[in-house]
């Protein structure tokens, strides 16, 4: 190998990362609340942000380029189906589903459904909306 190849090599395996900065041995039903909070999503620009705890969680997110949205899925075996590709329109949206088995199927956007925040909590709850 060439000097280069074993200085990168060197470098890496010598260079302390820390991945993540959660014991995860703290992390119980009480706990869990605060560090969502503490991620705060900043919605000033356009994206998705998606927090998953739990088994067999699923998002489907059909977008515009235009759509800022933040999803929390707390909980197992819970489905969020969100489309609003439809339209080039700016959307904001938040959907937090805390429970198991819950389903949120949303379709399209307009002026009302802009900047709407859906919370579910407990289990087996389904929700449908259509914006059009």
């Amino acid at each position: 190998m060439s000097t280069l190849q074993w200085s990168a090599f060197a470098l890496f395996a010598l260079m302390r990362v820390q991945a993540q900065e959660i014991d995860w041995n703290k992390i119980n039903s009480n706990t869990i609340l605060h560090l969502i909070a503490r991620q705060q999503a900043d919605q000033s620009s356009y994206g998705s942000n998606i927090i998953q705890m739990g088994d067999y969680n699923n998002a489907e997110l059909s977008l515009n380029a235009r759509t800022s949205i933040v999803v929390k899925q707390l909980g197992d075996f819970n489905i969020l189906y969100f489309i609003n590709s439809f339209t080039d329109k700016e959307t904001k949206a938040a959907v937090t589903e805390q429970g198991n088995n819950n389903m949120i199927d949303i379709t399209g956007s307009n002026s009302i459904s802009d900047g709407i925040q859906i919370n579910v909590k407990g289990d087996n709850k389904m929700v449908f909306m259509r914006n059009y």
